[in-house]
């Protein structure tokens, strides 16, 4: 059953044997011998191509994902028993936010429970949507934008959008800058969703339009790139340090149009009632992102 959810999960025999830390012949047996055991087919292999799952096999992946997590939660439960959470816990984190949050978090959360087996995955903000409702994973970090249809959401913090510029320019001494004042400067924006919707839906508010000139999808470049004067960019999350990984200066200035706070929230199913370990991980990172150290907002 394991191999079987994994082959589904990756796609191939191949990446199933990685991560079940098999070989690929010893995958391909145990699929067939399920099979067997079954009577039926479950996966369709494709010479290089991968395999898919067969009518049979998606209705068989529930159920058998489902098993695998009771088996795992018995002996989680009888390890708690002892007065330890043990067990495995996925997490999923927004990519943007992962290095502000999962080093802090992971190293916090596995001192206090280090029989916990913690595995991270990230993503953008839909794709992390889709591994909760997947079953992919226990829980996620990310940022509450419009509905979140499926999910039980707990906020952690809420932070106000702010402008980065180059130490240089005229509005960087500002006390704080309007979007509008903004409009004809060139725009450097993080490519993965939403960063665009939300630029376009912050300029709106503010009667504007914004100047798109560069996309990339490295957070750091377009830290990198407005310190060089080549443009501006709007943000959420702040860093540790005012300059880029360059080492060149970098000006933080909170905007004046009143936009909406946005909030940073734990996710996890509502279909899914949480594990211990994941109601554990949901309040360790309520107390630790609430406290004095926790990485802020500068907006």
């Amino acid at each position: 059953m394991e191999y079987f959810v994994a082959v589904a999960d990756t796609g191939s025999m191949s990446a199933a044997a990685v991560r079940c830390h098999a070989s690929q012949a010893s995958i391909s047996t145990a699929i067939a011998d399920l099979e067997r055991r079954l009577g039926v087919q479950l996966v369709i292999r494709r010479r290089a191509k991968g395999v898919t799952l067969t009518e049979a096999g998606s209705r068989i992946l529930g159920r058998a994902q489902a098993m695998l997590a009771d088996a795992e939660e018995i002996t989680a439960s009888a390890q708690a028993e002892e007065g330890r959470l043990a067990g495995r816990l996925t997490i999923g984190c927004y990519s943007a936010l992962t290095p502000f949050l999962i080093p802090l978090l992971v190293d916090g959360f596995t001192r206090l429970h280090p029989a916990v087996n913690l595995e991270l995955i990230e993503g953008q903000q839909d794709e992390m949507r889709q591994a909760l409702l997947q079953g992919s994973c226990d829980v996620t970090l990310l940022y509450a934008f419009g509905d979140e249809g499926g999910l039980s959401c707990t906020t952690l913090r809420a932070s106000r959008p702010y402008v980065i510029l180059p130490v240089g320019h005229s509005m960087a001494v500002r006390k704080s800058v309007s979007l509008a004042e903004l409009a004809d400067e060139p725009l450097i924006i993080y490519a993965e969703p939403p960063a665009q919707q939300n630029a376009d839906h912050w300029f709106s508010l503010a009667g504007a339009r914004p100047n798109i000139r560069y996309r990339t999808s490295s957070i750091e470049a377009v830290r990198s790139m407005v310190a060089r004067g080549l443009g501006f960019a709007t943000l959420i999350q702040s860093w540790p340090t005012s300059t880029s990984i360059e080492g060149l200066p970098l000006a933080s200035v909170p905007i004046s149009d009143p936009l909406d706070e946005v909030e940073l929230v734990i996710a996890h199913a509502a279909h899914v009632a949480p594990t211990h370990r994941a109601r554990a991980f949901l309040q360790y990172a309520k107390e630790t992102l609430a406290g004095p150290d926790a990485p802020r907002s500068t907006g």
